[in-house]
């Protein structure tokens, strides 16, 4: 894929970029070396001060950077004001948060005498450069909620942005240097793939944040493992959304829309497998099926619209192929299943809905990229937790009933990073992320998150 931006709605080429070369690689390599020795030993409240400057100037720039966003990607307008909103909010959390989360553990006083030590400590200590290898969908979020935490632990980052989002790369980078943060504390690499395994091997690098899908993980971690660090992998998703007979079905068919359409559906938290109980099965199916069917699909930089088109033709082809593949295997589409009418050019795909979806259907185990939902149906609980189980990935889940013993039941056994009751899948900087499975490992996010790029130290004080 060439390092250019162009534009989903139209397929327009607006700019292009050339990769870096070797010497230009090499120079910021040792700038984020020789400027981790000295960021290393600044102050939290100095850092702080930073990172809450970084949050002000994104809240400056929130019209024009959403505007790039939705140009590079096709995110509706509305929805990347709010991804901007985010972060700067993300920022200021751990600016106020990370001497809290990275202070000393003190070890309890007798296990410290036991030991033949007067005091016995756990501190954290950065890592070093850290390169982030990070994907279009939310192409400012992904990023700072790796780069808040790193840097205000006291690491330096290094960023390998997708290749159709190199305007918002640069943005962050420059954000960063306009914020006052130190030349080389965090830059933007404009590099294709194949140049990523030699900057991981790099000695100067020490470890590494992958978002993205389960090929690029496999291979970063490959790398990674191969010269012994740390990485931490966000991976695919197929979100289970489950609805059980005490839920209220007007809210869950209204809520389970917004989880399956946000960001052009094109959101690995999306809500993808929606399972519902048999006894509300055609209640549900009818208000969802009229929700999706509802939603506005056009030109994502106006402000009414609600679906715009996926990031890439190729994305519209994949997804094409998964439904294809279920409608000719016998699944029947209430809604959508095809490209809407009135669009000359760009990747549009209308809302869908399937149900009778079975195992012989590749949508069955495959994780679906847009604004496409599969609908099944369970006879009781431990068919929806089979169900919502039958997938490769983990990352999180959806349950909506009243009944406290099957909120037990769904958070003991679904095997996922986070179960939303309730409620629709979200990410906060307060609580930690990620999943298992294929969808990776690792957390980002809370103190989990900023603690993933540590060296915890055990200092031991002699009697």
């Amino acid at each position: 894929m060439p390092i250019a931006t162009v534009n989903p709605a139209n397929g327009e080429t607006l700019k292009t970029y050339d990769a870096l070369g070797t010497e230009e690689i090499e120079r910021r390599l040792a700038a984020a070396e020789t400027t981790f020795r000295t960021y290393r030993t600044t102050s939290f409240a100095e850092r702080a001060r930073l990172m809450h400057r970084a949050a002000d100037l994104l809240d400056e720039d929130l019209q024009d950077i959403g505007r790039v966003m939705t140009l590079e990607m096709g995110k509706p307008v509305k929805q990347a004001r709010a991804e901007a909103a985010k972060c700067a909010k993300a920022m200021r959390w751990y600016a106020d948060h990370a001497e809290e989360l990275l202070a000393d553990e003190v070890a309890d006083t007798a296990d410290a005498k036991d030991s033949g030590a007067s005091r016995v400590l756990a501190r954290y200590r950065p890592l070093g450069p850290v390169l982030a290898v990070m994907p279009w969908n939310f192409p400012l979020w992904q990023v700072v909620r790796f780069a808040a935490p790193a840097l205000m632990a006291g690491n330096v980052g290094l960023l390998k942005h997708a290749s159709n989002v190199p305007q918002t790369a640069l943005y962050l980078e420059d954000l960063f240097r306009r914020a006052g943060f130190p030349e080389g504390c965090f830059q933007t690499l404009l590099i294709g793939s194949g140049a990523v395994e030699g900057i991981l091997r790099d000695p100067r690098v020490k470890a590494a944040t992958l978002t993205g899908s389960e090929p690029a993980g496999r291979a970063v971690a490959s790398v990674a493992g191969d010269e012994v660090k740390k990485t931490v992998l966000e991976l695919g998703g197929s979100d289970p959304y489950v609805v059980m007979p005490s839920a209220d079905i007007d809210r869950a068919a209204r809520i389970a829309v917004t989880a399956r359409a946000q960001n052009n559906g094109q959101s690995c938290i999306a809500a993808k497998r929606f399972i519902v109980h048999t006894d509300v099965f055609d209640a549900f199916a009818e208000r969802f099926a009229a929700g999706m069917r509802a939603l506005r699909v056009g030109d994502p930089l106006e402000e009414e619209t609600e679906v715009g088109p996926l990031s890439t033709e190729q994305g519209r082809a994949d997804l094409e192929e998964l439904v294809d593949d279920a409608v000719g295997n016998g699944a029947t589409v209430l809604c959508g299943g095809e490209r809407p009418d009135g669009f000359r050019s760009g990747w549009y795909y209308a809302p869908t809905v399937l149900t009778d979806i079975t195992p012989a259907m590749r949508i069955h185990q495959e994780e679906t990229f847009g604004p496409v939902a599969t609908l099944y149906r369970a006879a009781g609980l431990a068919e929806a937790v089979a169900l919502a189980n039958d997938t490769p990935f983990g990352l999180s889940s959806n349950v909506w009933t009243h009944d406290e013993a099957e909120v037990e039941r769904f958070v003991r056994d679904l095997e996922a990073g986070g179960v939303f009751v309730n409620g629709m899948t979200a990410s906060h900087p307060a609580f930690p992320f990620g999943g298992e499975k294929r969808s990776g490992y690792g957390r980002e996010l809370s103190g989990h998150g900023i603690r993933e790029f540590c060296n915890i130290t055990t200092v031991w004080h002699g009697a």
